[in-house]
């Protein structure tokens, strides 16, 4: 799972994980917009029956860009969070999944965050449009809520 800085990566893996998440959000040293940011990862697990689902999440800021490539190896797929009402922040999003499936080709979606706080925000089709996707790889996902997050995450498995 990755994203720009506050998209909702950690409350999705708090949101879903079956077990203790470990996260190393610190203080945030900049003006980023919340206290706290992640630095390194948050990691948590899903047991899907047959398979334990090991999910990771990204550090959203680019100064911790070499994280994105060691979380990335390995994965079946990616999560691409964006917030619907932060259009501003979709360029570091696409880079972020630029970088991450030019080094590891993966099948992704874009999960669009936010959709519950912003009537002006961005929607799916527009989004789909913006990444340059079909519309079925774009979805609203509520990172608070287990049953939405767990929906983005058949959402990918179905299309890997």
């Amino acid at each position: 799972m990755s994203g720009p800085v506050g998209a909702g990566k950690t409350t999705f893996i708090r949101s879903i994980s079956q077990t203790e998440v470990v996260s190393t959000e610190e203080l945030s040293s900049e003006q980023i917009g919340k206290t706290h940011t992640t630095v390194a990862l948050d990691f948590g697990q899903i047991d899907l029956g047959e398979h334990l689902l090991h999910i990771f999440g990204t550090p959203g800021q680019t100064r911790f860009d070499y994280m994105w490539d060691i979380l990335s190896e390995g994965a079946l797929g990616l999560i691409m969070l964006v917030p619907c009402d932060a259009p501003n922040e979709f360029p570091q999003a696409r880079r972020i999944l630029e970088y991450v499936v030019s080094r590891h080709p993966v099948e992704f979606i874009i999960g669009l965050t936010r959709t519950d706080l912003s009537s002006n925000g961005w929607d799916v089709p527009d989004v789909a449009a913006y990444f340059g996707l079909p519309e079925q790889q774009v979805l609203a996902v509520n990172p608070q809520e287990s049953a939405s997050a767990r929906r983005a995450i058949h959402h990918l498995l179905q299309r890997i």
